[in-house]
Formats: structure tokens, C-alpha cells, sequence
């Protein structure tokens, strides 16, 4: 089956004999058959779907969502990256440099704890602060790394996985490269729709729900304080289900944390450094249950061991010395996002950005608004990247605008891409 798939001779979404039938006609056990579509389940070559059956996977797992871009031209304006704005990071030159001379007088060494004593106890007060449960705290080497481990930690292959839709892209990759199977789930500007996470789970048998509180990428959705609470309500009639909470807005945002986990059974809530203090610092701060925390420390210390100590330090150093202002940060995107936003309204284009840094307007026609936005010399990347079930769009990053940048913007997306023929989001 695999070397058909590579072959071309089974098609995405092609469906797959039930294996009983297949094992008659094959002469075998159906055991053996049940072993070969685990182990193709496993290696991300099919999925199988309930009562539906198994079929070839519609996209290969291993093909990146973030391969969907498109080349920027020399004389181009980019849009398209999701990076933060540099002007906004702070300099870390002191920061490494302290932590240098830490570790000249005591080297850091092997048997040592793996969590930097002031880094766990800064993000531990920095979680209490905004009412997030009492957990222990762990570190990972960013938020995707955290939540992959913590979904392997927890799920086996072919458990269903509710996620945002649209969403973060590199999570809709990661999914079914683990052999778990996505659920999409609509999201509006507040974050993921209720009775969408009351279906994903009973009907659809998700057992996991990754929801992003703030900034939600590519919309900027945030969880506001009437979903959370109909959120909860959801999730506290289902203990049994995994909660995923990805706060990677923390630092850049003014709209306040509003956390889902109280009265879930097991949960972890993921806090990177990367868009307030820098994409390279590769950092990550986690708190959950103690089972979840432990299973996913414990496998952890079996792989790289520890995220580095010198990193963890000087992460501590830039938060003990308020290197980043949060209110300075989220006023400055917000003033670029919102005249966006504002700026598209007025010429009749749907578009959304509550939080962050991005901005999402759905199109009539995906691939002719690239390609013309392109052509007027703007780059933004394509809305297929970031979803599942949710019609064409496109996101555009204002990380690097200037505020007199806003206008000429909004005036080609209103010429080139124009209103969409319907609602595709939420």
C-alpha cells in the first residue's frame, strides 16, 4: 500500500477495503491486516475515520503547509512571514552576557535539575498572575515542540485531535504527522465556536482540544471572558478529553488571559518567548496536571535531557530586567492592525485581526488574489496554509508596515481581491 501511494497508484482520499474483506481476499488473518493499517496509520500514510473506514490521506504528512508560499520578487513588500517587528524585540546582549559569566564561575553540568531555578519561578508567578491553575512548570524548545509532547505523552495513533480551523499551520501538519487525525473546528473573533468543540468531541470522538487563547494565528482571535466560560462548560462535561492551551501571544497582547483548564482533568497551557523576545530563543514555558507534566518531563529527559540552561537564564534575565514592555508592544500592532482592518472596511472587504500581529481576509478567489497582490507588488501568503473546511483567504503580517503603509494596502487588497462572495469564517 505505501509503495502504491508513492507510486501514484492509490489516490488521496481513496478508501481502503474494510479489513475483513480485505484479509478474505488476501488469504490472511485479519490480524494481520489490522497490524498493516496501524503500521500505515502510524507512519502517516492513511487515517481511518469511524464507522467511515480508513482511505489514503487527502495530504501527505509529511508535505508542510509551509511549503504553500510564494516567491517574493526583488522590489516586493512582504507581508506574508508572521514574524514580529525587530524594532519591537529586545537586545539581548546583556542578557547572554550575564548568563556568561554564570556559567564561568559554575559551569552548567550532566545530573543537574533541567528547569533554571529562577526561570521556573518567573514563569510560575508570571501564570498565577493571570489565574492559570496551580501545576508544576516545564520548558520546551517552543510551543510546537511542547504541545508535540505533550500530545504523544497522551494520545496514541488515530485518536482524534479537535483544532482551530483556520489555524496555526505548523500544528495542522504536525497532527497527522503523528498519526492522530485533525478535527477542524470553526473559530470567529473570539476565539473557537462552543457547539463546534461540543460536536468535535461527542460526535467526532476527539480526544484532545488545542485551543489558542490570544492571537490566534492567522486571525487574531482571542478567547474572550463569555467563551471561555461557555468553553469550560463544554469541556468539564467531557474529563476525560485533553486540553491544549496555546498562549504564544503572551507579551505582544493588551486583551487579558482568560484560561479554559479549571475543571478539566488533564491540561497544559504553553507559553512561548518567541514573538515578544525573539523567534530564536526557541523557549517555551508549559505548566498542566502533574500526570501530564511528569509523563511529558520524563519522556523528555530520555530525549535531549534538558532545554539548554544558558537559554533558560537569559529568558529569566530579560524578564526579571522588563526588557519588553507588553502594553508599548501590543499598542504598536495594534495601531497597524487595526488601521488595517478599519482601512479595508471602508472600501467593503471582511476582514479580522482582534489581537497580534496578523491579519485575515477571506477572498473570492485564493490563488487570482495571491497572484494579483503579487503582481502589485505585495506578498501575502495564501489562507490555504492555515486551513481545513474554511473557504479561501489570505493573511497579511503587519509586523513590517509603516502606518503610512496602511492606505496603499488596503487600496490594492480592495482593486485586486475585492469582498468574498460569502462568509468563510467562523
Amino acid at each position: 500500500m505505501e509503495r502504491g501511494v508513492a507510486a501514484g497508484a492509490l489516490r488521496p482520499g481513496r478508501h481502503l477495503p474494510p479489513l475483513r474483506e480485505l484479509a478474505t481476499t488476501l488469504g490472511v488473518n485479519p490480524n494481520t491486516v489490522a497490524a498493516a493499517y496501524r503500521t500505515l496509520r502510524e507512519r502517516g500514510v492513511i487515517e481511518t475515520d469511524g464507522r467511515r473506514g480508513s482511505r489514503v490521506r487527502s495530504r501527505p504528512a509529511t508535505t508542510a503547509r509551509g511549503s504553500l508560499r510564494v516567491e517574493v520578487p526583488a522590489g516586493v513588500r512582504d507581508v506574508s512571514e508572521g514574524n514580529p517587528d525587530p524594532a519591537l524585540l529586545p537586545p539581548l546582549g546583556e542578557a547572554f552576557a550575564a548568563v556568561a559569566r554564570r556559567n564561568d564561575r559554575r559551569p552548567g553540568m550532566y545530573g543537574e535539575a533541567p528547569l533554571d531555578e529562577e526561570f521556573g519561578r518567573l514563569a510560575r508567578a508570571a501564570f498565577d498572575a493571570d489565574g492559570v491553575p496551580a501545576g508544576p512548570v516545564g520548558v520546551a524548545s517552543g510551543s510546537l515542540d511542547a504541545v508535540e509532547r505533550v500530545l504523544v505523552a497522551r494520545l496514541r495513533p488515530g485518536d482524534a485531535v479537535a483544532v482551530e480551523d483556520p489555524g496555526w499551520g505548523s500544528l495542522l501538519d504536525l497532527v497527522p504527522a503523528l498519526g492522530l487525525r485533525p478535527v477542524p473546528v470553526a473559530v470567529d473573533d473570539e476565539g473557537p465556536l462552543p457547539g463546534e468543540v461540543e460536536r468535535a468531541v461527542r460526535q467526532d470522538g476527539a480526544r484532545a482540544v488545542i485551543v489558542t487563547d490570544r492571537a490566534q494565528n492567522p486571525t487574531g482571535a482571542c478567547v474572550t471572558r463569555t467563551r471561555a466560560r461557555e468553553l469550560r462548560r463544554v469541556l468539564a462535561a467531557h474529563p476525560g478529553v485533553l486540553l491544549i492551551e496555546d498562549d504564544h501571544g503572551h507579551g505582544i497582547v493588551a486583551e487579558p488571559l482568560h484560561p479554559l483548564a479549571d475543571g478539566t482533568g488533564h491540561w497544559v497551557l504553553v507559553r512561548s518567548v518567541a514573538k515578544a523576545y525573539g523567534p530564536d530563543l526557541r523557549i517555551a514555558a508549559f505548566t498542566g496536571d502533574a500526570e501530564t507534566v511528569d509523563r511529558v518531563l520524563g519522556r523528555q529527559r530520555l530525549g535531549p535531557g534538558w532545554v539548554s540552561r544558558l537559554l533558560q537564564g537569559a529568558v529569566a534575565h530579560l524578564w526579571a530586567a522588563g526588557a519588553v514592555d507588553p502594553v508599548v508592544v501590543a499598542r504598536s500592532y495594534g495601531e497597524r492592525r487595526d488601521g488595517l482592518v478599519r482601512a479595508l472596511a471602508r472600501r467593503g472587504v471582511e476582514a479580522h485581526g482582534r489581537e497580534g500581529m496578523n491579519v485575515w481576509v477571506p477572498v473570492a478567489d485564493e490563488t487570482g488574489a495571491v497572484a494579483g497582490l503579487l503582481a502589485a507588488g505585495w506578498a501575502v501568503a495564501p489562507g490555504a496554509r492555515f486551513r481545513m473546511d474554511t473557504g479561501p483567504a489570505v493573511r497579511l503580517t503587519v509586523s513590517g508596515l509603516a502606518l503610512p503603509d496602511i492606505e496603499p494596502l488596503a487600496e490594492t487588497v480592495a482593486r485586486v481581491a475585492g469582498p468574498a462572495t460569502a462568509r468563510s469564517y467562523g
